[in-house]
């Protein structure tokens, strides 16, 4: 309940922005800032909590706690903001782009300070070849200049023709995007056919070599601090889990009747700690948990199997109860006769699921074809009875509550998406049969519960559910920080005319825009007016498309050339760095769950699963982890391993982990 507090107060913080000024939902200046007031208060009191139980040099070393300065940032600025804007005078709230640091820097935000602490140790190597980069840019705007300047050729709008160095940087900048390829190359190239070369050597350099270096920059250097921070955390928490073993440990004596027995940990206080740290574990996963860690039935256990506890934990494993089926007590004799068992040898068999997958294939081929022909209207229907069919069947199977368990996600998208499409579709029907039906939402729902029947496909190939498994880190923090700038720059420059007819619509509300690229392509919609257009703006700049058109002749047109620094730091920052680090975690996360073998305490702990199904227990060992550190660390398992058994510092001969000094997490 607490973290679902905190969380709420954080997402409410956030999203005082479409509150604000420019708003989505405009709202009393004092309303927002009132819940802003609220959340602060909550983030305060978690500031001094912290305050009172860590000692007073940790508390002020610890960068997440020096972070939350940010909390009296935003309330100098809301009383500033309040009292200018009371005055009538022009006030600015600078502090929300210090927002995202409250997520970054709590308690539970642990993984994005990772990110974060892993792009600033990357970051100098990342820089040395950007310098490079801009350095090559420079150089061959200097030599486009020299070549082009004095020709007098035009681009396709009338205008000079990298007339000036600042113009040429950056043209030639954005032709390392595409965006303006090959616009920028064609009044060149009409003059001469040997100024080709020029452009195709300047792409061969910086768009494909450059780029891929930066991608294998990012990726060496990000992967290699990753693996030092779940370095340290593995250590650390091993050092811990030897530290509880010393606490917890017995002295048993020896088959010689010695006195020098090995130290073991009871199972008594093996259970008592299991408890403590997860109350909510079962009897029957503390036994599992137990016949794996005493797989030589000793009733106690040694230091290394205590170790893996921790690991052991992070496993996730979901407790299934046998039940009987309903028809079995309701009509044992049916449900038990030899059609039912044929029939539900038929639903468990691998073909039957293969028959279904090709129903999938051939649904999306009818899919495709035109509503109006005959007979695919009523095809459709033969579908929705096909799916509803298998469902039933499916349920005749398995125990209702077993098919419906909260881990069972594609029977609960099956099941609601065959039911919505079955009632949409039953719906329209009769609105059409009814006569005066001219709406599309009721039509437009039934077609997209069709195409999302087909995402089940993904269930089906193994290598599907690993895409789908694969893990995204966030970036959502940038774009805030970067959309609440923008807002805070170029709020009102432009505007959006619902009515195509309205004058001012051929110029965006802006003189200043009249016959420009910017509003002849209609882009008027592509504004900073409210949080929710920026964020949609700022993804159409993460694809780059276009990136040439929305710049020079909208922004920087309605503000100053300067305005080209924001979107230059936006493109260096989320396209150059965050998409090369998310890239980079994506493939190395992708490597894991495509190529690698499960760990080897995953594997033991499949086959006791598989023993203890032979006496009537069921579990289900499910492939993920109950946290991102345990990914982390199963992601480079391997190197750790390595480093290890190559490390004389690992462990001393009394075999206890070194606790490694690191910085504040």
């Amino acid at each position: 309940m607490r973290k679902v507090l905190l969380y709420f107060f954080i997402l409410l913080d956030l999203s005082l922005a479409a509150f604000e000024e420019p708003a989505v939902v405009p709202l009393p200046a004092w309303a927002p800032m009132l819940a802003e007031l609220l959340c602060l208060h909550v983030f305060a009191l978690r500031l001094v909590h912290y305050a009172k139980v860590i000692p007073r040099d940790k508390f002020w070393k610890d960068p997440k706690n020096i972070c939350m300065i940010a909390i009296l940032l935003t309330l100098a600025d809301m009383i500033i903001y309040g009292a200018l804007h009371a005055a009538g005078c022009y006030a600015l709230r600078w502090s929300r782009v210090l927002r995202p640091l409250l997520l970054v820097n709590v308690t539970e935000g642990r993984q994005l300070r990772r990110a974060f602490r892993s792009i600033r140790n990357a970051l100098p190597q990342i820089f040395t070849v950007f310098l490079l980069f801009i350095f090559s840019i420079l150089i061959f705007s200097l030599m486009a200049l020299k070549l082009f300047s004095k020709r007098d050729l035009k681009t396709s709008d009338g205008s000079p023709y990298f007339s000036n160095y600042a113009d040429a940087v950056f043209d030639l900048y954005v032709l390392v995007t595409t965006a303006n390829s090959p616009d920028v190359m064609m009044p060149a190239y009409d003059a001469g056919s040997a100024f080709a070369v020029f452009f195709i050597v300047y792409i061969l350099v910086n768009t494909f070599i450059f780029m891929s270096v930066f991608l294998a920059v990012v990726f060496n250097n990000y992967k290699k601090y990753l693996k030092e921070e779940v370095r340290q955390l593995v250590r650390a928490k091993r050092h811990k889990m030897a530290r509880a073993f010393a606490v917890l440990q017995e002295r048993r004596e020896d088959d010689g009747g010695g006195g020098g027995g090995e130290p073991l940990v009871s199972r008594a206080n093996w259970s008592r700690l299991v408890r403590l740290v997860q109350p909510d574990i079962s009897h029957a996963h503390t036994e599992l948990l137990w016949s794996v860690s005493d797989d030589r039935g000793r009733g106690a256990i040694d230091k290394r199997a205590f170790v893996q506890l921790a690991d052991l934990l992070n496993i996730q494993v979901m407790t299934l109860k046998s039940r009987p089926h309903p028809l079995g007590r309701l009509c044992p004799a049916f449900y038990r006769s030899a059609p039912s068992r044929l029939l539900r040898r038929l639903v468990r068999h691998r073909a039957f699921a293969a028959a279904y997958d090709l129903i999938i294939v051939i649904n999306a081929v009818f899919i495709g074809l035109d509503e109006d022909k005959p007979g695919v209207g009523d095809a459709e229907w033969a579908f929705l009875a096909l799916y509803l069919l298998e469902i039933l069947l499916k349920l005749y199977v398995v125990e209702p509550r077993s098919f419906f368990a909260a881990h069972r996600f594609w029977n609960w998208f099956d099941t609601i998406i065959v039911v919505c499409a079955l009632v949409a579709t039953v719906v329209n029907a009769a609105l059409e049969s009814s006569g005066g039906y001219t709406s599309r939402q009721i039509l437009d729902i039934v077609f997209i519960l069709r195409v999302l029947r087909l995402i089940r496909v993904v269930d089906s190939i193994k290598r599907f559910r690993t895409i789908m498994n694969t893990p995204r880190p966030p970036r959502q923090v940038v774009y805030y920080v970067f959309a609440v700038a923008g807002m805070e720059l170029f709020k009102g420059r432009g505007k959006f005319y619902e009515d195509a007819g309205d004058p001012a619509a051929a110029d965006c509300g802006n003189p200043l825009l009249r016959g420009s690229v910017f509003a002849r392509l209609g882009y008027c919609k592509n504004n900073f007016n409210n949080v929710v257009n920026a964020f949609v703006l700022l993804v159409q700049l993460t694809v780059v498309n276009q990136w040439h058109d929305i710049l020079p002749s909208g922004f920087a047109a309605v503000t100053h050339k300067a305005a080209r620094i924001y979107f230059v730091l936006f493109h260096i920052t989320v396209v150059i760095i965050i998409i090369n680090i998310f890239v980079a975690f994506v493939l190395e996360a992708f490597f894991l769950e495509y190529s690698l073998d499960k760990s080897d305490l995953h594997t033991e702990l499949e086959k006791k699963i598989e023993e203890l199904r032979l006496v009537r227990t069921c579990f289900v060992c499910a492939s993920g982890y109950r946290t991102v550190d345990a990914l982390l660390q199963r992601l480079f398992e391997a190197d750790l391993e390595e480093e290890e058994d190559g490390d004389g510092d690992a462990h001393d001969a009394n075999g206890n982990f070194a606790n490694p000094s690191f910085g504040a997490a």
